[in-house]
C-alpha cells in the first residue's frame, strides 16, 4: 500500500501547483510580448502609412511641379516658336522683293547697253567720248554693281531663311517631347491608389534609356530658345539691311538714270545748234556759189565781149603799118591804137581772175560737200540719241522695291 502512494510517475501536488503557475505566467508573459507586438505593429502600420502617403504626396507635389515646369518651358517655346514663324514669314517678304529688285534691273541694264551698242554707230567726228557715254558706262556699272549686291544679299536671305527653319525644327521637336511628357505626367497626376489601371511594375526601377540631369534638360530647351533668339535677330538685322540695300539702290538707280537722261537732253540739243548752224552755213555757202557762178559768168561775157575792140584796133594798126614813106608817121592815132591794143590785151590776159573765180567756187562746192555730210553726220546722231536711245529710254520707270 505503502508503495502505491509513492509511485515514481506521479507528481506532487506542490508541482502541479507550480506547473500551473509557470503556465500562467507563461501565457501572461507571451500574451504580454503579443499585445506589446500589436501594439508595435499598428504603430508601424501607422508609421508605415504616414509614411508613404507623405512619400506619396511629396511624389505628387513634384509630379504637379514638373508639370508647371514643363508647362513654363512649353509655353516659353510656343512663344519663340510663333516669334521664329511670324519672323520667317516675314523675311520671305523680303526675299520676294529682293527677286522683284533683282528683276527690275535687268531691262534698265539692257537697255543701258542697246544705248551703248546703238552709239557706236555715230560717224566722223560725232563719235566722241562725250557726257552721255561716260553717264551710260556709269550708269551700267551702277547696275552691274547693284545687281551683285543684290544676289549676295539674296544669298544670304536664303541662308537666313534656312537657319530660321532649323531652328524651328528644333523648337517644334522639343515641343512635341515636352506635350509628351506633359501627357504622362498628367497621367500620372491623374493616379490614385484605388485607380483600376495601376499595376505591379518589376523592372520600372531599371534606369533604361539615356536619362539626363534636370540642369542638361533645362539646358537643352534653353539652348533651343537661345539659337530661336539668335537666329530671329540676326534675321530682324538682315531685314534692316535689305530695307536699306533696297532704297538705296532705288536711289541710286533713279539719280544714275536722270543724269544719263539729262545728259542725252543736253547733248541732243547741242548736236541740233550744230546742225542748225551747219545748216546756217551751207545755206551761205550755198548762196556764195551762186554768187560766185555770177561772176564766173559775167567775167567770161567781159572776156568775150573785148574779142571785137581788140580785132579792131588791130587791124587799124595792121592797115596804118602799110602808109607810104613818110606817111608812116607815128601819129597820136598810131600811138592811141597801140595803148587801145595794149590795154585791151592786158584785160583780156587778166584771165587769173576768171581762174581764182572759178577755184573759189570749187572750193565753195567742196565746202557744200562738207557741210551737207556733216549735216547728215549730225542727223544720224539726232536719230540715234533721240529715236532711238531716248524713246526706248522711256519705258525706264524705277519704283522703290
Amino acid at each position: 500500500m505503502a508503495r502505491l502512494l509513492q509511485d515514481p510517475s506521479k507528481f506532487h501536488p506542490s508541482e502541479w501547483d507550480t506547473a500551473n503557475k509557470m503556465q500562467y505566467a507563461s501565457t501572461e508573459s507571451q500574451k504580454a510580448r503579443s499585445e506589446c507586438m500589436i501594439a508595435e505593429s499598428w504603430r508601424l502600420v501607422d508609421e508605415i502609412e504616414k509614411t508613404t502617403q507623405k512619400t506619396q504626396s511629396d511624389v505628387n507635389k513634384k509630379i504637379e511641379q514638373r508639370r508647371e515646369e514643363i508647362k513654363f518651358w512649353k509655353q516659353e517655346l510656343d512663344n519663340k516658336l510663333e516669334q521664329i514663324v511670324h519672323e520667317t514669314e516675314v523675311l520671305l517678304t523680303f526675299k520676294n522683293r529682293l527677286e522683284r529688285a533683282l528683276e527690275s534691273c535687268k531691262e534698265p541694264l539692257v537697255i543701258a547697253q542697246k544705248c551703248l551698242l546703238y552709239r557706236q554707230r555715230r560717224v566722223g567726228i560725232d563719235s566722241v567720248h562725250d557726257e552721255v557715254e561716260q553717264e551710260l558706262v556709269k550708269e551700267a556699272e551702277v547696275l552691274q554693281r547693284i545687281i551683285a549686291l543684290l544676289e549676295h544679299t539674296l544669298e544670304q536671305t536664303n541662308e537666313q531663311i534656312r537657319r530660321n527653319r532649323s531652328a524651328k525644327y528644333n523648337l517644334e521637336m522639343d515641343l512635341k517631347d515636352k506635350f509628351t511628357a506633359l501627357t504622362i505626367d498628367d497621367y500620372c497626376a491623374s493616379l490614385t491608389n484605388d485607380a483600376p489601371d495601376i499595376i505591379y511594375a518589376d523592372n520600372a526601377m531599371r534606369l533604361e534609356g539615356n536619362f539626363v540631369s534636370p540642369e542638361d534638360w533645362i539646358d537643352f530647351s534653353n539652348i533651343n530658345v537661345e539659337k530661336a533668339d539668335k537666329q530671329r535677330n540676326n534675321s530682324l538685322a538682315l531685314r534692316a539691311l535689305i530695307d536699306g540695300i533696297l532704297s538705296q539702290s532705288a536711289n541710286d538707280m533713279r539719280k544714275q538714270c536722270e543724269m544719263v537722261n539729262i545728259a542725252f537732253r543736253n547733248r541732243v540739243k547741242e548736236v541740233k545748234d550744230a546742225k542748225h548752224k551747219l545748216e546756217t552755213l551751207l545755206a551761205m555757202v550755198m548762196d556764195e556759189t551762186a554768187s560766185q557762178e555770177k561772176n564766173i559768168a559775167a567775167l567770161k561775157k567781159a572776156i568775150a565781149d573785148k574779142e571785137g575792140p581788140v580785132k579792131v584796133a588791130q587791124t587799124r594798126l595792121e592797115a596804118r603799118n602799110h602808109r607810104p614813106n613818110v606817111e608812116l608817121c607815128y601819129d597820136t592815132v598810131h600811138s592811141s591804137l597801140i595803148n587801145e591794143v595794149q590795154e585791151i590785151t592786158k584785160n583780156i590776159q587778166r584771165q587769173d581772175a576768171l581762174a581764182q573765180a572759178e577755184t573759189e567756187l570749187k572750193r565753195l562746192s567742196r565746202r557744200q560737200l562738207s557741210l551737207e555730210e556733216e549735216i547728215k553726220v549730225k542727223e544720224n546722231t539726232l536719230y540715234i540719241d533721240e529715236v532711238l536711245c531716248m524713246q526706248m529710254r522711256e519705258s525706264v520707270y524705277i519704283n522703290n522695291f
